[in-house]
């Protein structure tokens, strides 16, 4: 275990409070939504937090996920579950994106995605709560961090996913302890299912947002840029949104850090970033609406943002606008051609949902959302090795004379 974490702690959580309504709810006790069914959102004694700890002493820490315990939720030291939650570099992209482009490659993290961070916090949050079954739906990877957590700590999960789900995220989530089961829809179809089964006493409701600490592990994106960028944030931020939380969370954690002191009142502009095969965040921002309506018949290669309906959608689109920036779609050939310009121009394997972001920055420029002196963060959400590549066919016979030159 990290020295970080060595003695038992008292957080410094006061309580949870409905993302719509402001009504407050009890910390330490077992919440899914509030009461008006939206997302709950934990607060923190940020002035005992200022007390207690400084910046230069997170400055002092060694770079993992758990140097910023004050702001995280969990109570005790000894409920925490951790595979090595490092913070993931800072990539410059200099000649499929631009000068001042850079990557956070969330790809580094245990089981290989961003998923990681929100779900180590959920099941160290659900262990010290004392759940001992879990169902969630999923498009692959967020299943697969779910079942390595929790057979770590070993809490009995169900994991549904769409039929046509990644090969490799299927067999990993099976692979990692949990029971998983193809579903004939979408993400949302799979939702509905775990919703029943929870209503019925079955197992407890892990969905995007419905559980409220996914969010406190996904901010420590937001944390961790301000660290990384010397306490001032960047200009632009191109985050793949489907269930948003990660984008909701840094916008938590940036208001958070500005309280403590930490950094000024100056914001990236957030982009949201979805494929236009399933772009109901986008269609709402361009309507001027506060909430998305589902997409129908919901397709795109980036499986990981094709979410059809987010029950915080409310949240990104208030974030977005709050900030400046926009919810933007590219198509799947635009996604496409991004991976592909990153891999042979910049040796870096983007999975399509990171190939969405590149794909937006260049949009966004041509269209003087953002200029080439700005300095971007696109986010590459898992590691490229998960998803399907090109062939490589060629063969030589070593037996038969070489033509070096043709090689």
């Amino acid at each position: 275990m990290n020295q970080n974490l060595t003695t038992d702690r008292q957080t410094f959580v006061t309580h949870l409070e409905c993302s719509i309504t402001g009504e407050r709810y009890e910390a330490d006790q077992l919440h899914g939504l509030s009461r008006a069914g939206r997302p709950l959102l934990v607060r923190y004694d940020l002035d005992a937090v200022r007390s207690a700890v400084s910046r230069d002493t997170i400055e002092a820490r060694p770079t993992d996920l758990w140097r910023w315990r004050e702001l995280l939720p969990v109570r005790h030291t000894s409920n925490i579950v951790s595979l090595g939650e490092i913070e993931t570099p800072l990539v410059p992209l200099t000649k499929s994106g631009g000068p001042n482009v850079l990557v956070k490659d969330e790809g580094r993290l245990p089981t290989g995605s961003f998923k990681a961070r929100g779900l180590v916090m959920a099941v160290a949050m659900a262990k010290e709560l004392g759940v001992t079954k879990i169902a969630m739906p999923t498009n692959g990877n967020a299943g697969a961090a779910l079942a390595a957590y929790a057979t770590r700590c070993g809490i009995e999960t169900i994991v549904f996913c769409p039929d046509d789900t990644p090969e490799i995220n299927v067999r990993e989530i099976a692979m990692q302890g949990a029971r998983v089961w193809r579903v004939n829809g979408l993400i949302d179809d799979c939702g509905a299912i775990v919703g029943k089964g929870a209503a019925e006493g079955r197992w407890f409701d892990f969905s995007t947002l419905k559980e409220p600490y996914r969010i406190e592990g996904k901010k420590t994106m937001g944390l961790e840029l301000a660290a990384q960028f010397g306490w001032k944030l960047p200009d632009a931020i191109f985050y793949p949104t489907g269930g948003g939380t990660g984008l909701i969370g840094m916008w938590k954690a940036f208001d958070e850090l500005e309280t403590l002191g930490w950094i000024g009142s100056e914001r990236p502009k957030m982009f949201a970033v979805q494929a236009s095969g399933c772009a109901p965040i986008v269609r709402a921002f361009e309507a001027g609406e506060e909430h998305a309506e589902r997409w129908e018949d919901a397709s795109t290669v980036a499986a990981g943002i094709r979410v059809p309906k987010a029950v915080g959608d409310f949240l990104i689109l208030r974030a977005v606008r709050e900030s400046g920036g926009q919810a933007l779609a590219v198509g799947d050939p635009a996604i496409l051609k991004a991976v592909d310009a990153a891999a042979k121009q910049d040796g870096l394997l983007l999975c399509p949902e990171g190939g969405a972001t590149l794909a937006a920055y260049h949009q966004a420029l041509n269209t003087g959302l953002v200029d080439e002196d700005d300095k971007v963060v696109l986010f590459n959400c898992a590691t490229g090795l998960k998803y399907p590549m090109p062939e490589a066919p060629q063969a030589l016979d070593r037996t038969r004379p070489i033509d070096f030159d043709a090689l």
